[in-house]
């Protein structure tokens, strides 16, 4: 890192590659339950956020809404979503998990949790909660500048907004 000639840049490769690592470390460890990676990150993200929408739900797993339509079709046919109609908005539907669906929630969370483990191995306590204050700094900064700019926010959703992003700071 002290020879990088970018190390702010450096910041933005090293948080999308632990997250791509996991993510993959994540899938491996998953293969068994009946579900695909999508699915799982929809599921874990609707169980936090039970009552949303469909809009809502696509920018918090950075999808356009079209293919989050599609998985929700596949998942509820599955048993595992049900959509309800938003009492304050006819055009809105409403997300909920199903029973079946909060039954996997746990052996998710327990592989998250190894995984997590396995991530921080060789870090102390302290480092470990350090860590976790930063990234939680960093993810305050930044949601706070995007609640400020609502116009980046819209951007900011938008997949082709984000891979320009990615490639501005490479």
């Amino acid at each position: 890192m002290k020879d990088d000639p970018h190390p702010i840049s450096s910041l933005g490769f090293l948080l999308a590659d632990a997250s791509r690592l996991m993510r993959r470390r994540f899938d491996q460890k998953s293969r068994d339950i009946e579900m695909t990676s999508a699915q799982m990150r929809i599921i874990a993200r609707l169980c936090r956020n039970e009552g949303t929408s469909q809009a809502a739900l696509a920018a918090l797993v950075e999808v356009e809404p079209m293919t989050l339509c599609r998985h929700i079709d596949r998942m509820e046919s599955a048993g595992l979503v049900v959509r309800e109609q938003d009492p304050h908005d006819r055009r809105a539907r409403m997300l909920f998990t199903t029973a079946k669906a909060r039954q996997l929630i746990e052996p998710l969370r327990q592989r998250a949790d190894a995984i997590f483990e396995e991530a921080q191995a060789g870090l102390s306590p302290e480092a470990r909660r350090q860590l976790l204050e930063s990234l939680a700094h960093i993810v305050r900064n930044l949601s706070e500048s995007e609640a400020s700019d609502p116009e980046s926010a819209a951007e900011a959703t938008s997949p082709r907004s984000r891979h320009e992003t990615e490639e501005a700071s490479a």
